[in-house]
């Protein structure tokens, strides 16, 4: 079942190499407003909570990722299931009838973060066709894609030269081998490391508002962000709607009573179950309490 928003150079772009770069996927107006909602975040430490948006790294020199984003108001919902890319992202993850719950449809956000960068800072090398990870790995059968999670990776700020820009080793969510280098510039607690200088990694220059559509088992990271000022970015990453959740976030019930119906289809797809006579089904958690 071909989705008809994407187009055939795009499935080929996309199986060559592992991402699209959509220009212009979100307008000034969407830009400004995100900004400012993040304006209004007062900075916070490791583990602290802003309402239902708690603050979060990898353990490196990565900047602050602000997960549970879509909980920090109307703007972030409506990137959910924003015309843009979601029909992209139904189409790579897998939108056949048999990849999918048919009650709740094709996809599940499993993740949905903010991250804030500044001078210093990045992320090192990671992922990669070679590492047999099912949640994350590229998969196309039978002119059909399935792949296990799809991101997309918005600028909020101009991306270019000297601003930790995202990098990418076109091609190698099909490797079979593990990169060379990537020893000396995977990602490790407390230390900064990045994909500047890797043999073959592409660095993706964004303006704000463009996106990066990308299965997540192609080879990815950041160079270090050497300009002042703050590099911003958001991240959703979708997979089928039988997957659960990377974290142990849960959704709040106060999101999940707003959102449209299509919306927390994707963002909560777990919650049509059977149990036992007399048991207590299982739900979202309050906001601000992890499960």
């Amino acid at each position: 079942m071909t989705t008809l928003s994407v187009s055939p150079l795009e499935r080929y772009l996309f199986d060559l190499q592992g991402f699209l770069h959509l220009e212009n996927a979100l307008s000034a107006e969407e830009v400004a407003a995100l900004n400012r909602r993040l304006d209004a975040i007062p900075v916070m430490e490791k583990g602290a909570w802003h309402g239902a948006v708690h603050a979060h790294s990898f353990g490196g020199k990565d900047g602050t990722n602000l997960q549970q984003i879509y909980e920090g108001g109307p703007e972030f919902e409506a990137l959910i299931d924003h015309p843009s890319w979601i029909g992209r992202i139904k189409h790579f993850v897998g939108d056949q009838p048999g990849n999918f719950d048919l009650l709740h449809g094709p996809v599940f956000i499993d993740e949905a973060f903010a991250n804030l960068r500044g001078p210093g800072e990045a992320i090192g090398l990671h992922s990669g066709g070679h590492k047999p990870v099912k949640r994350t790995q590229y998969r196309f059968h039978n002119g059909e894609f399935a792949c296990s999670q799809v991101n997309i990776l918005m600028a909020l700020t101009d991306i270019g030269p000297g601003d930790g820009a995202t990098m990418l080793i076109p091609g190698s969510h099909k490797a079979n081998l593990e990169h060379p280098q990537l020893r000396d510039h995977q990602i490790r607690p407390g230390e900064m490391t990045s994909v500047d200088g890797v043999t073959g990694a592409r660095e993706v220059h964004m303006k704000a508002g463009d996106a990066l559509l990308f299965v997540d088992g192609i080879m990815h990271g950041s160079a270090q962000r050497t300009n002042p000022g703050q590099r911003r970015i958001i991240v959703y990453r979708y997979g089928p709607s039988w997957g659960f959740f990377r974290h142990p976030y849960r959704p709040s019930r106060e999101l999940l009573a707003r959102l449209t119906p299509e919306r927390r289809a994707i963002v909560w797809p777990h919650e049509h179950k059977l149990f036992p006579p007399g048991t207590q089904p299982e739900g979202p958690v309050q906001a601000g309490n992890p499960a």
